[in-house]
């Protein structure tokens, strides 16, 4: 392999890991926002920019910056490691190059829904759903 080919397969990576943890961040920060309930314009409005910019930091059309993830962290009430946490873990990919099942509306509004119960209600629901997977699995025939 010639040195000139390695180099660029070298960056080709370092690209597609910039784009990933882009990505990571930017679905951090939708989750974070729909998990509060705030609408892309509200956090605009917080951090004084347009709705636009914010689908663009979602979607990791635009990198954020330092400063901005900063901004972002105090408008989402949240520490900046927030959106690093599972960076490091290895994505779950499906057939249709799909990836991360935690990155989906259904799986924010459930956290949304599961956040919203009162301590004691939460606890009593995760027993039920460990109890539910102790469960054999009804086959219809």
């Amino acid at each position: 392999m010639s040195s000139a080919f390695a180099k660029s397969l070298s960056q080709l990576r370092d690209h597609e890991d910039e784009a990933s943890i882009n990505l990571h961040i930017g679905r951090r920060v939708r989750r974070r926002r729909r998990i509060l309930g705030m609408t892309q314009a509200a956090l605009g409005n917080a951090l004084r920019v347009h709705f636009q910019q914010i689908q663009k930091y979602e979607c990791a059309a635009n990198r954020i910056s330092a400063a901005r993830l900063l901004g972002l962290a105090k408008a989402l009430q949240t520490p900046v490691q927030y959106f690093y946490d599972g960076l490091l873990d290895l994505p779950v990919v499906n057939g249709n190059g799909e990836c991360d099942a935690l990155g989906s509306r259904e799986s924010d509004d459930l956290l949304t829904a599961y956040y919203a119960l009162t301590p004691s209600a939460r606890q009593r629901l995760l027993s039920f759903i460990k109890a539910l997977g102790d469960e054999p699995a009804l086959i219809p025939r």
